[in-house]
């Protein structure tokens, strides 16, 4: 990796569960990103502290009424979407459940324009759509609920100014 490499650790779905073969590929990255259903403070406290920058969006199940009072400040102050300045680009992070299950992925695209990728979730489906600019990535189910790829799955963004590269993991 070259000085203004940045190596993205892309997570979703996790459902209160980090498997800990995911938890090292966060541990060796520069940004975590979760793209929703996090349904645990505990988890997304430990996950920022495992990289300097992390973001994370709410999805269909992060909402208060659904976690323990005490955690309600913290979820409800969870954006919507991100957008996230890389070398060589935006990342947009949504949890994609306003698509369906189903998301077109023109749709997607034609909400952030502006992206080199935008990275979602909600399927439960790793999805790795390179044909254009921006990207649709989706990085599967990280946690136990719904892996319908078969195990616990997250992606790796390593972008540079010149070039970003996307790596997929699963976990059975």
């Amino acid at each position: 990796m070259g000085h203004n490499d940045k190596k993205v650790a892309i997570i979703s779905d996790t459902h209160a569960y980090l498997d800990k073969r995911i938890e090292e590929i966060l541990s060796d990255s520069h940004v975590i990103v979760h793209a929703g259903d996090i349904c645990s403070a505990e988890l997304l406290l430990k996950i920022k502290t495992l990289a300097d920058e992390v973001f994370a969006v709410a999805g269909n199940n992060d909402i208060p009424a659904l976690w323990p009072a005490e955690h309600r400040d913290l979820v409800k102050n969870l954006p919507k979407t991100a957008t996230i300045e890389l070398p060589g680009g935006l990342l947009v992070v949504e949890h994609g459940d306003r698509y369906g299950h189903e998301p077109s992925h023109s749709d997607i695209r034609s909400q952030h324009p502006n992206a080199r990728a935008i990275a979602y979730g909600h399927t439960h489906r790793q999805v790795c759509d390179q044909q254009s600019i921006p990207w649709v990535l989706n990085p599967g189910a990280a946690g136990k609920t719904r892996n319908l790829d078969g195990g616990h799955c997250c992606m790796v963004l390593t972008s540079s100014d010149s070039s970003w590269k996307v790596d997929s993991y699963c976990f059975s």
